[in-house]
């Protein structure tokens, strides 16, 4: 092969090498994220993904335990999460990863409209959990390990009571179907605000229990710190478009999740929006 073929062969080796590259560089970037089941019921995604455009994010909904459990394995890139105990539990065993609250609501106590358990004459949380505990009624509970389940257990051993295992029915499912079943068997539940308004005009519930700071639900955005998609994401949601939208998002009027406030710390799992007095729970 002579010096001027030899050039021609180089040249159409390292061309194809750089358009190997460059279409490389232009396939669509992808993200899994698990988030929980609350999250996902009160629409809020739906409000939120179709304006991300830096990669195609691919939904996973579990309850937060198994959500941090899926990041843990590599099995999603980014978490968002409202369970603060079981937060901390694994921050403290991948300080690689990044924390940052995002946005806060609140947990709500609902039941049957006729209020069997006389629960709207209790004036907190943990005296609305003892009638419960106290009264012939059924109580729903999650059980997956979901941040709604986590909130759940700590009422019950504050308040010192809970009902016998008879009464205490378990779902094992997400937020929508554990309050179709305590609509179903004309039951307690506990349930965060946004996925019950959601659902409200659905079932025949009411709110029994709300506004006890201990009933605070704060949300947070998780992934390992050289995760750089994942951290795009997180960027966007807590002080880019994102954080807007979620400003914006609205059920039937009423503002679903308040972002987190900007001058307030939010880098641990404990971590209180400013102005709310802390009580832990």
């Amino acid at each position: 092969m002579n010096t001027r073929n030899l050039r021609r062969l180089v040249c159409t080796i390292f061309a194809g090498l750089a358009l190997g590259c460059a279409q490389q560089s232009e396939q669509p970037r992808t993200l899994d994220i698990a988030t929980t089941t609350s999250v996902q019921n009160s629409g809020l995604l739906e409000a939120l993904l179709p304006h991300f455009d830096t990669a195609t994010v691919r939904v996973h909904a579990a309850g937060s335990g198994r959500a941090l459990e899926m990041l843990k394995d590599g099995i999603v890139d980014l978490v968002i999460s409202h369970a603060p105990a079981t937060e901390a539990r694994y921050l403290a065993a991948h300080p690689d990863w990044s924390y940052q609250k995002l946005a806060f609501n609140r947990f709500v106590l609902v039941g049957a409209p006729a209020d069997p358990a006389g629960v709207k004459e209790t004036t907190n949380v943990l005296a609305a959990f003892r009638r419960i505990a106290r009264a012939p009624v059924d109580f729903v509970s999650r059980g997956d390990g979901s941040g709604t389940h986590e909130r759940e257990q700590i009422l019950w051993k504050q308040a010192g009571a809970a009902p016998p295992a008879g009464r205490l029915l378990v779902s094992g499912q997400g937020m929508a179907t554990t309050l179709r079943q305590a609509h179903e068997m004309h039951a307690y539940t506990l349930s965060d605000e946004a996925t019950f308004w959601q659902l409200e005009k659905q079932l025949d519930l009411a709110i029994v229990s709300e506004g006890d700071d201990l009933l605070l639900n704060t949300y947070a955005v998780i992934h390992p710190k050289d995760g750089e998609t994942a951290a795009r994401f997180a960027e966007w949601l807590t002080r880019g478009e994102g954080r807007q939208r979620i400003e914006d998002h609205r059920i039937e009027g009423r503002v679903a999740f308040q972002v987190w406030p900007e001058q307030c710390p939010g880098k641990t799992p404990d971590a209180i929006p400013c102005g709310l007095t802390p009580r832990n729970p």
